[in-house]
């Protein structure tokens, strides 16, 4: 069994240079992990299913599920995984919880299927997912261009402490 964090993100910067052909929206931002996190936890098992603490998420068409399932299509594997998903990050708060749970599950099996899958390997996958996803393969500080998968790491750090705050949501869990 393999246990891991999937970090919540902030924009510091973000700038959208226009609307592409494709229906996405042309960016340049600054992102940054911070420390708040869903708990996810994975176990090799027959097919592949998601048992999720909120269960409005707990759906096929949840990231963690597509994730999974993109993975063992295009690797060939015929393994499969039990996804535990503790989730803690605030759904529909723009802070990136379900990109983020969905890097968290190619990270952990590519380790748990023996896939050994390059990072930018990993990035491609996460970028059919969804924009923010290849950001959440690296984590960090990185500079985030065209409409999220292009990602340059950076080591900038960022000193002393951040509060975020978060209007109440209709669909918050537990609000």
């Amino acid at each position: 069994m393999l246990t891991g964090l999937a970090p919540a993100k902030i924009n510091l910067v973000l700038e959208v240079l226009g609307k592409r052909d494709d229906g996405y929206h042309e960016i340049r931002s600054l992102v940054q992990t911070i420390s708040l996190y869903d708990v996810l936890s994975f176990e090799l098992a027959e097919g592949i299913s998601l048992d999720c603490t909120e269960p409005s998420l707990q759906s096929p068409d949840n990231l963690a599920i597509q994730a999974a399932r993109l993975l063992r299509e295009v690797s060939g594997s015929e393994k499969g995984v039990k996804i535990g998903l503790e989730k803690r990050i605030p759904w529909g708060a723009g802070l990136g919880g379900g990109s983020s749970d969905a890097a968290a599950v190619l990270l952990a099996l590519n380790k748990l299927w023996g896939l050994d899958l390059t990072t930018s390997g990993l990035v491609g996958l996460g970028a059919k997912l969804g924009s923010d996803v290849p950001f959440f393969i690296y984590k960090g500080t990185a500079l985030v261009e065209g409409r999220g998968e292009r990602v340059t790491p950076l080591s900038a750090s960022l000193p002393g402490w951040f509060v975020l705050l978060l209007p109440p949501l209709p669909q918050m869990p537990g609000k």
